[in-house]
């Protein structure tokens, strides 16, 4: 192992290797480890510490093991305990002694703080994508069922009436969200730390501006300090994912439960359920569930990360080699979770006449009874209390709320007069509701032609 020789005399106990190595899942990190490698011999060049032809032989052996490692030809060792070391013993093992001068400057402290950032805004652009196309699945169901009108509910009980496309579009806002949120997440990891040595920087003063603008980087860390200790972004890249992992969590929730035989408003395809090893007639939303449950760890990846950070001094501390298995576990899990919505929403059936029947329940209207006498002058709370009499009369009586007549009505509050049964009708009601972000058949329409163009941009 190169970096135990001098002041180490012996290899580390095999217990010891097998306990700290970090290769069997940080040479996922490889693209980025040799893409700041090649930045660096580049930044090395500038400084007169390699030749311009040294720095050629570098890069060209880098991409070489690259390609190898594409085609899985190439062989980790574990015994050199993680990816930057294993990439540059096969770098000097190819070119010789030119390859020893790359870690000139440059400490694994802030080599896999740089590689960190490069996969974590990868992964940003890459989860933003899946989103968006998880996004465009729902505007396709929203503008293919456009006019559905389903109870909403809060408590789970039946509320008010809403068209289910307005559901859909609520969807749409809270992923919207999650995209602005590793949008911004973005800015703050776009910080280049290489440079920064282990903690110190280093007497060789390499051009770190360069370094940035060749591996993409907005801007350089200001304190060599933090730069090799910072975790900040990815403890929000974790909190991003946790919160796009609970969107799709409750999206599931709604969809399980809007599958079962007491609602029946929707049906998964064969393709994305699964039956029972015992009962013949089962049919269940199993993707949905899994969805569900996998939430629960990305919450733990994010608290994971935040306990190790805790009690960290200030600067590197090994105990960072921990922050990567939760990073690419919850990365994995809302890549595949967005995916399996994505394929899963356009291939779900609607039952537009079980939510339309369920629409009809006439006590979604309680509301605009109350607010027909507010119209008429009644303070709210008098009306609130008058139409609860009403609904508690009709359910006492085993009568349906609109199939108490106007006279009736009357002896509750002699402000309802023969034009309330025009309130029973659930299209009225959704029209008359035009306030900014209420589901009027013009609000949702209006919505559902603006997504389209934001999707339409990739922004």
């Amino acid at each position: 192992m190169p970096m135990r020789k001098g002041r180490l005399n012996s290899p580390a106990a095999e217990l010891a290797q097998s306990f700290s190595e970090s290769i069997s899942f940080d040479q996922r990190l490889y693209r980025h480890d040799i893409a700041g490698s090649v930045a660096h011999a580049a930044g090395l060049a500038g400084a007169g510490i390699i030749s311009s032809e040294e720095m050629e032989k570098i890069a060209a052996g880098l991409r070489e093991i690259e390609r190898e490692i594409e085609a899985g030809k190439f062989q980790w060792d574990r015994s050199l305990e993680d990816v930057h070391m294993n990439i540059e013993a096969a770098l000097t093992k190819r070119i010789g002694a030119t390859g020893a001068k790359l870690h000139t400057c440059r400490s694994r402290n802030d080599q896999v703080a740089l590689d960190l950032r490069l996969y974590v805004k990868a992964e940003i652009a890459e989860i933003t994508a899946r989103t968006r196309r998880l996004q465009t699945a729902l505007l396709g169901v929203a503008e293919r069922h456009l006019e559905i009108i389903m109870p909403g509910y809060t408590h789970l009980q039946r509320a008010q009436p809403i068209f289910f496309a307005h559901y859909l579009l609520a969807q749409m806002e809270a992923f919207e969200r999650d995209v602005e949120r590793l949008r911004d997440c973005h800015a703050r990891t776009d910080v280049l730390p290489l440079g920064s040595g282990a903690l110190a920087g280093s007497t060789i003063v390499l051009d770190r501006n360069l370094l940035a603008r060749e591996l993409g980087f907005a801007r350089v860390s200001e304190n060599s300090l933090d730069a090799v200790g910072d975790r900040d972004f990815a403890c929000e890249f974790l909190f991003d994912l946790a919160m796009l992992g609970l969107h799709l969590s409750r999206l599931s929730e709604d969809f399980i439960l809007w599958s079962t035989t007491e609602f029946g408003f929707v049906e998964f395809s064969d393709d994305f359920s699964t039956g029972s090893s015992l009962m013949p007639q089962k049919k269940n939303p199993d993707m949905a569930e899994l969805t569900r449950g996998k939430t629960g760890r990305l919450y733990g990846n994010l608290v994971s990360l935040l306990t190790t950070l805790k009690g960290l001094p200030s600067s590197y501390n090994r105990d960072l080699q921990e922050d990567k298995e939760a990073l690419f576990d919850s990365v994995d899990t809302v890549r595949s979770a967005l995916d399996i919505w994505g394929a899963m929403l356009p291939e779900l059936k609607i039952d537009s006449a079980k939510m339309s029947v369920a629409a009809e329940d006439p006590n979604l209207l309680a509301t605009d009874l109350a607010e027909y006498l507010v119209k008429k002058g009644l303070p709210f709370r008098e009306a609130h209390e008058a139409v609860g009499k009403l609904v508690a009369r009709a359910a006492k009586l085993k009568l349906a709320l609109n199939n108490i007549s106007p006279m009736q009505m009357q002896e509750i509050s002699p402000l309802f007069g023969d034009d309330v049964n025009a309130m029973f009708d659930a299209r009225r009601s959704l029209a008359s509701r035009r306030a900014i972000g209420s589901p009027s058949p013009t609000n949702v329409a209006a919505r559902i032609v603006y997504w389209r163009k934001h999707l339409s941009k990739g922004a």
